[in-house]
């Protein structure tokens, strides 16, 4: 992968309540994608993720999230905020988040800028475009949280 710009969806596409990863990389990858971008499907690779950070500038995680809009929606946090909602026991549970936590313990030079687009509530059509679109715009212009 010779790119410096990496969307990685992660999911379980056969679990509705965690399938909105897998969605939106459907989404991505039925349109449009600029030549510098690699659109991955992570999957439930949990901690083989990490080889995919590897060379990038820019990674955007997609991902479904839990407990930070009571209403539902699209989120968007920084690696740091994303890692803090990590088990500090490793298990069969270690997510995205873990894998954001260790990191920049074993990620040999510069971290890249990393994103997560998170998708909290039902993964209906509107969310998925919604974060299929903010992805995009994030890995090519990337985002401020301020």
């Amino acid at each position: 992968m010779d790119t410096k710009k990496r969307i990685i969806c992660v999911g379980n596409r056969y679990r509705p309540e965690d399938s909105a990863g897998p969605m939106v990389y459907d989404q991505l990858v039925s349109g449009r994608i600029p030549g510098d971008i690699d659109v991955i499907d992570g999957g439930l690779a949990g901690l083989n993720l990490l080889r995919f950070i590897n060379g990038a500038d820019r990674v955007v995680f997609i991902d479904a999230v839990n407990g930070f809009r009571p209403s539902g929606g699209v989120i968007v946090l920084d690696a740091k905020d994303a890692s803090q909602h990590a088990d500090t026991i490793f298990g069969h549970n270690a997510g995205l988040s873990y894998c954001l936590r260790v990191l920049p313990e074993v990620h040999d030079g510069k971290l890249p800028e990393i994103f997560v687009v998170g998708i909290e509530g039902n993964t209906d059509p509107e969310k998925i475009l919604k974060a299929a679109q903010m992805s995009l715009k994030i890995a090519i212009q990337g985002y401020s949280l301020n």
